[in-house]
């Protein structure tokens, strides 16, 4: 009969060794992710939506009236670029469960809490820049199309509405990925997503019709991400402390129950 024994403590030793830095396992998310054909696509739409919906924004400012801030024709196509940043940060997970690859994954490094990590410093890094990108040419591109010009003078009407902006698409995307390490299914969690990013504030908002009794509702319904977002976002904007806690809560929750959901299951 064949004794098993336990590998000798130089063999524990070199396995720890061989263990992936974390900058080199950053490197390995970020060829992974970038290597997606669904990457590029999500990138390329949610930039034709930024610019596409800001021109159409900015040749319609002349009837906004004097009021409207030059800086919203950037900003208001984040409504919609959301969904898409959700469903980049859901399928940049889910995809590896779909194939297997992330068994791959925690074998070249099994500290789950440092995998979760660097898949949500690529996400946020890439999203970030793509959102900067996005910026920038909507803003060459609507220039000539707005009735006012962005007052660069003033951060309360240009920069500070504009990193907020930078900072939403990245807590979008990481909502997204805390719901694909919690669901662990594409489908499942771009339905999760897309409901906790679209579906529960029009449903909030309908409760405004049903008197008092109701506007509780409304009031939570001002936490939601794209409320909080909203909020943060808007030129001028005072007292935005809450809505920007409550953005961070929302992502904090989902990586944490990720992460949470990461170390108790099987890969």
């Amino acid at each position: 009969m064949t004794t098993l024994t336990a590998p000798p403590a130089h063999a524990t030793r070199a396995a720890s060794a061989h263990r992936l830095t974390f900058g080199h396992l950053i490197r390995s998310e970020g060829i992974k992710l970038v290597s997606l054909r669904s990457t590029w696509w999500s990138l390329g739409i949610a930039a034709a939506l930024s610019v596409g919906i800001s021109m159409m924004i900015a040749a319609a400012s002349s009837s906004f009236g004097p009021e409207f801030p030059a800086v919203s024709a950037i900003l208001t196509p984040t409504q919609f670029t959301m969904l898409v940043a959700g469903i980049l940060g859901a399928i940049a997970i889910t995809g590896e469960y779909s194939t297997g690859m992330i068994r791959s994954t925690l074998t070249a490094d099994p500290r789950r809490g440092t995998v979760l990590a660097a898949k949500a410093v690529v996400v946020s890094a890439l999203m970030a820049a793509t959102t900067v990108v996005m910026y920038a040419i909507a803003i060459l591109a609507t220039s000539p199309l707005l009735s006012e010009q962005i007052d660069w003078s003033d951060a309360a009407q240009s920069w500070i509405p504009l990193a907020y902006g930078v900072l939403s698409m990245v807590a979008f995307t990481l909502i997204g990925l805390g719901w694909g390490f919690l669901v662990r299914n594409g489908a499942g969690a771009i339905a999760a997503t897309v409901g906790l990013l679209f579906v529960l504030p029009i449903v909030t908002s309908m409760f405004a019709m049903a008197g008092e009794a109701w506007q509780w509702i409304v009031d939570l319904g001002e936490y939601l991400p794209m409320a909080a977002a909203s909020t943060i976002s808007t030129p001028g904007a005072e007292d935005v402390l809450p809505a920007l806690l409550a953005l961070i809560g929302w992502v904090a929750v989902l990586l944490v129950g990720g992460w949470a959901v990461l170390r108790t299951r099987d890969a």
